[in-house]
């Protein structure tokens, strides 16, 4: 019989009371340092100081309004958006595969508002993730997110990632731009060479293509930028957030220049309750600690001592790690034995950890993670590497 939930999740038996910092604790008391952080969405860590009391105060006066009306926060944090990037415009929904959509709708229009319906397909990338929504599945192109639901949406070609010349080869008079993350989260933790985002976009300025980008794992500050783009000194025409945006609470965010941004007028796309006034204050309580003076530039130092302390621990378990990936706080060790099971032996050591594809494990701890933090990391990681040794050895 199936359970009330509805059990669509591989669920650990474990479930939490409460937390601080980066410490999680369940109902019998035991705290679990959390590397996870809600797959890198508990960007503040947990009972935030400053984002508890920002959502505390809105829910007091107000939670929701639709966007019939004004929503002074949401233009607050879109005015804010603007000014630390590329964007001209931003549009709030609820999760990274609504905003994904809201950028295909966009640059689909745009190029229909401009005289060019018939351009409509979106270049991806083998091992990416964009969603779980029909479209979204489709843009991501993994057979085992397709099996069971029927065609694949029209209008996505992949090609092989950081490979320009297939890019190229793909580019039909059909052919609206080309979306890509910065990083491949859930496919491994695969990064974009800065030439090959650079490249992006000089194809896409010569074909009169738009480029956008999914940073909804990797943006805001999870890389030790606000954007990951910014590391290759490339600005898209679009992008999408989601995630760590608010903190934990649900929040999702297209923004684009105004080229792309103009196509969604009234009636051509919405969102009941993105984009509310207890979403954006916790988006504006997220943004004003990412911002602060000094905040990333605390983050970079962190996540160099953190990833200096993976490579040691690569060096002295070569049987065990071969490779550690990713930057910033997005983290990735390629992995010899299943990280399945090496998630499951840092899981014992009350170490909370996210598989990814290509057999490796993330760590991606909250934002606010100190070196302290990162050493009982790397001590409990080590004693979980040590004990799936010693049962690898064993079961031989």
């Amino acid at each position: 019989m199936i359970s009330a939930l509805l059990p669509n999740f591989n669920r650990a038996n474990l479930a939490f009371d409460h937390g601080e910092g980066v410490w999680l604790f369940d109902s019998e008391g035991r705290r679990y340092l959390d590397f996870g952080a809600g797959i890198a969405t508990s960007s503040l860590g947990h009972a935030h100081p400053h984002l508890v009391g920002a959502i505390a105060e809105q829910a007091g006066r107000v939670i929701h309004v639709s966007n019939l009306y004004r929503v002074p926060q949401a233009e607050r944090l879109a005015a804010r958006f603007v000014a630390a990037s590329f964007a001209d415009s931003v549009f709030f929904c609820n999760s990274g595969a609504e905003a994904n959509e809201a950028l295909v709708k966009a640059m689909r229009k745009a190029h229909a508002d401009a005289g060019r319906p018939e351009r409509t397909r979106l270049i991806c990338f083998e091992g990416a993730f964009h969603g779980r929504t029909l479209a979204m599945i489709s843009a991501t192109g993994n057979p085992k997110y397709l099996a069971g639901f029927g065609k694949p949406v029209e209008g996505f070609d992949h090609v092989p990632f950081n490979d320009l010349a297939a890019v190229r080869a793909a580019i039909t008079p059909e052919t609206a731009g080309i979306f890509i993350e910065p990083i491949q989260g859930e496919g491994g933790i695969r990064a974009a060479t800065p030439e090959f985002l650079r490249g992006l976009r000089g194809i896409c300025d010569e074909a009169g293509l738009f480029l956008g980008f999914d940073e909804v794992q990797t943006g805001m500050g999870r890389t030790g930028r606000l954007f990951a783009h910014q590391w290759a000194g490339v600005e898209p025409d679009a992008a999408t957030l989601a995630k760590g945006i608010g903190g934990g609470f649900p929040m999702a965010a297209m923004l684009a220049r105004e080229r792309v941004a103009k196509a969604l007028v009234p009636g051509s796309h919405g969102t009941t309750f993105g984009g509310g006034p207890l979403a954006c204050a916790a988006g504006n309580a997220v943004l004003d600690v990412i911002l602060a003076d000094g905040f990333l530039d605390q983050l970079n130092g962190t996540a160099a001592y953190l990833r200096a302390g993976l490579e040691a621990l690569r060096g002295r378990h070569p049987r065990v790690f071969t490779e550690i990936r990713g930057q910033g706080l997005l983290l990735g060790l390629k992995c010899v034995v299943s990280n399945t099971d090496l998630q499951a032996a840092a899981l014992e050591e009350g170490l909370l950890t996210v598989g990814a594809g290509d057999n490796v494990l993330r760590l991606l701890p909250p934002l606010i993670v100190t070196r302290a933090d990162c050493d009982e990391a790397l001590r409990r990681l080590e004693a979980a590497t040590i004990r799936l040794a010693g049962i690898t050895a064993a079961a031989k």
